[in-house]
């Protein structure tokens, strides 16, 4: 589309721009599997817990662990700058709108204490889950051996945006296929949301690729940085991305995990519908009772110590894990039986896996 006469742009798309078409056949919903595999690890539902320390503490990590999921602990998060972070999380809740972010960069500029690293990687580990732990490309290099030495089981490299080929003439920059070939684990990467940029990443080993940057409510990327891409079209780009790497590199399957921007259970059941493997999710689960953030909820990228790009937000608490998970629901709107109302879509759509449903037609509601 012509944006002016010395610019052009492609028409992309948001979540809530498309709906799923159901097929002519129906399905039972009980006999519906959403189980996802990453590696050598089976999920019974696809779904990651954003690292954000008002979603993901250890205990929430292994509580959605039990419930099918899989928890991304912050390495850079209050858990690993100190001992007891609960005074300071309810600090957090307590404070106002004005003075949240000013606070926030203070009680983030702690250090982070690499021995509670491993203490927080082993107490996911002695509940007998799959550990999975995120650090920021800028950090990984400095901290990725005590992460592997705790016996993590999938390493996530999380930052607003994160590419194969970083240049920087202050620092020898992360060597992204090197590392990964060196580790002994599976390595998901992100975000990106371009077919080039997830090309790039599928093509340095890495298990996963994370589409998008980041969460949507509590971010303020647009704004700061006039950095947006609509979901829709991220997903469905990189997914040609994993496609054509499928062919390149003889059958190596990289999954495609959406990240951020969704709020309920029917933006899950797209991101899924448009190619994502899995998602994974912050402000959903931000509003269960067990949520450290108790009713709010921020991302790393609000307390950044020059350029902040995030805020806390209110997003209110509904219910327990379980039940916004798996039900029952006491709402209409969308927030609670997430993984029960993707079931019951597939069904309605004819469709029995999450690989078949990624085939399911999707068609485009711009006036929404």
């Amino acid at each position: 589309m012509e944006i002016g006469l010395g610019k052009n742009g492609r028409r992309a798309y948001e979540l809530d721009e498309i709906g799923i078409v159901p097929a002519r056949r129906t399905r039972d919903p009980e006999e519906v599997s959403i189980a996802w595999q990453i590696d050598a690890y089976r999920f019974e539902t696809p779904l990651m817990v954003s690292p954000m320390d008002s979603v993901a503490s250890p205990e929430t990590v292994v509580a959605v662990g039990r419930q099918g999921g899989l928890g991304v602990l912050d390495l850079e998060g209050l858990w690993t700058r100190y001992e007891d972070p609960a005074p300071l999380l309810a600090e957090i809740r307590e404070l106002g709108d004005v003075a949240a972010t000013k606070r926030l960069q203070e009680i983030y500029s702690a250090p982070i204490q690499e021995e509670l690293i491993g203490r927080r990687i082993e107490q996911i580990r002695d509940a007998g889950l799959v550990t999975a732990a995120r650090l920021s490309p800028q950090r990984t290099a400095q901290y990725h051996k005590a992460v592997v030495d705790a016996g993590v089981d999938i390493f996530v490299i999380r930052g607003t945006t994160v590419s194969a080929e970083h240049v920087s003439g202050r620092a020898e920059p992360l060597n992204l296929k090197q590392f990964i070939y060196d580790l002994d684990v599976p390595v998901v990467v992100g975000g990106c949301a371009t077919y080039t940029a997830a090309l790039h990443l599928m093509r340095t080993g890495a298990a996963g690729v994370l589409v998008g940057f980041g969460g949507g409510s509590g971010h303020t990327t647009r704004s700061v940085l006039g950095v947006a891409v609509p979901m829709a079209s991220a997903i469905g780009d990189v997914a040609a991305a994993r496609r054509d790497y499928l062919d390149e590199s003889g059958g190596r399957y990289v999954h495609v995990l959406a990240d951020g921007g969704m709020t309920t259970s029917g933006d899950i059941a797209k991101a899924l519908a448009c190619g994502a493997d899995a998602v994974m999710v912050g402000s959903p689960l931000a509003r269960a009772t067990e949520a450290p953030g108790g009713g709010y909820h921020w991302g790393s990228e609000a307390h950044h110590g020059e350029l902040p790009r995030g805020e806390r937000v209110h997003v209110g608490t509904i219910g327990d894990l379980s039940s916004i998970l798996h039900g029952p629901a006491s709402t209409s709107d969308g927030s609670m039986n997430l993984m029960g109302a993707l079931r019951r879509t597939m069904a309605t759509s004819g469709y029995t896996d999450l690989k078949e449903f990624q085939r399911v037609e999707v068609v485009v509601n711009p006036h929404r």
